[in-house]
């Protein structure tokens, strides 16, 4: 869509309002919201730079990292719509429009820090040789109770019957139906949003789901993502439930996980690389698991960016603690499903559900594209349960991951040093803030300690 498209759409809409939008750090949905006819006029928009240095409790680096990253007026960012990223906001009561936008410098250049330019970055790199990865990612996210307090453990929601889930429910197809009204809604929403979302499934933790996504272009996928985690999120509150996307939210259940399957085209053939001519699995596919494997520890702070993401990955968790693959091998970090020649893809299962998704993406199809280029040759196949006896490796918390990211030179040289430096001093202030709450589990074991 060109921008007089994008003129003529919300004219020939009658929006009143425009929500213009980007994605932070840590993927929260930062921006301005004006009427339609001032968004028209103006077309584009200013934020100050200090938007991409605020963490999600709403606070920033220390102030030598602020003034060495960042402008020391606090200037502003420009902001310009994509007309490729226009959604409708269906839940509103009248015509309402969300755009995302790209984030420029006051020269026109892209601005380093912004996680969709981080992934149209590592877009061009595919570009430039003439290929195209294409993605589907599976999302996961939790049904709880509304609670004000954030002391409480997360309870399941009431369903239709009138009764919380006490057991869990894999695949279940009763189980997701005692929230119907409130998927009818989602399902309504994604597609006033022209969201491809596919397939709804009862996951294996209580009043855990999961949508999948169509396959596709890796920047649209990653707008649907973030648009999508919204739209769950106003339909539970409108049926007077939440909806949350953390990556272990409650003790004893599974994590959230944001699964990517990942593919690459041939730009001019349409054929996928991933698969010979007589069905065989290519060289560069090899090489693609190679470059996962070598280079996963290093982007593991944009799978798992918060200190709740390592829970996620303790021992007894069914998520991966590996880097391995296999062929139809849940138990391994690296997936490659039972789907033929023509749709050989890699499954990564390492992404949680609290993933920035322009970040994720870019991480996952930079090790590929590294392990390609570079010609890796990956371990061989995984055979049985991946997570046993073996030198598992994924760092044990967030300052073990961000100590390995912020000294990884490739990520550096691929991502930007600025935006390394800038996630990385993010990432520990958070760590720090979270160091000053005291647990539930320190008051009710520690308290007669002498």
């Amino acid at each position: 869509m060109q921008e007089s498209e994008l003129v003529a759409w919300l004219r020939g809409q009658r929006i009143t309002e425009v929500e213009c939008v980007i994605a932070d750090m840590t993927g929260i949905a930062r921006g301005k919201i004006m009427p339609a006819g001032k968004f028209l006029n103006e077309f584009e928009l200013r934020l100050p730079e200090s938007v991409m240095l605020q963490t999600v409790t709403g606070d920033y680096v220390d102030d030598e990292t602020y003034y060495a990253l960042l402008d020391p007026k606090d200037i502003d960012m420009v902001l310009k719509p994509d007309p490729n990223a226009l959604f409708m906001v269906p839940w509103a009561l009248e015509p309402v429009a969300l755009i995302i936008h790209d984030v420029f410098d006051r020269d026109g250049n892209p601005y380093e820090m912004a996680p969709r330019n981080v992934l149209k970055k590592v877009l061009k790199l595919y570009q430039d040789k003439g290929w195209q990865p294409v993605v589907a990612p599976e999302l996961e996210f939790y049904l709880v109770q509304r609670s004000d307090d954030p002391d409480l453990p997360f309870k399941p929601p009431i369903g239709r019957s009138g009764r919380p889930e006490t057991g869990r429910a894999s695949f279940s197809i009763d189980a997701a139906n005692e929230y119907d009204p409130l998927f009818e809604d989602v399902y309504d929403w994604c597609e006033a949003q022209n969201l491809d979302i596919d397939t709804l499934i009862h996951e294996e933790g209580v009043a855990q789901m999961e949508i999948n996504f169509r396959h596709g272009d890796p920047l649209h996928l990653a707008d649907q993502v973030f648009v999508f985690k919204r739209t769950v999120r106003e339909a539970a509150l409108k049926h007077n439930v939440s909806a949350t996307f953390m990556a272990k939210p409650i003790k004893g259940e599974p994590g959230s996980s944001m699964h990517i399957h990942q593919s690459v085209v041939d730009v001019t053939s349409g054929q996928n690389l991933f698969s010979n001519a007589d069905g065989s699995a290519s060289a560069l596919f090899r090489h693609f698991i190679g470059g996962m494997q070598k280079y996963l520890f290093d982007v593991i702070p944009l799978f798992a960016p918060n200190v709740n993401s390592y829970r996620r990955f303790l021992p007894d968790s069914s998520a991966p603690i590996n880097a391995e693959w296999g062929e139809d091998n849940r138990t391994c970090a690296f997936r490659v499903p039972d789907s033929g020649p023509e749709n050989r893809r890699l499954e990564n299962r390492l992404p949680g559900a609290d993933a920035n998704p322009y970040l994720a993406l870019a991480a996952s199809l930079l090790c590929g594209y590294l392990g390609m280029a570079q010609a890796i040759t990956p371990r061989p196949p995984a055979k049985g349960r991946a997570n046993v006896g073996r030198d598992l490796g994924l760092p044990a918390s967030l300052e073990q991951a961000i100590a390995r990211f912020e000294v990884a030179e490739h990520l550096k040289a691929h991502l930007g040093e600025r935006f390394i430096l800038a996630y990385a001093e993010l990432k520990r202030v958070e760590n720090e803030n979270y160091k000053q709450v005291i647990s539930s589990w320190e008051r009710q074991f520690l308290e007669m300690t002498v």
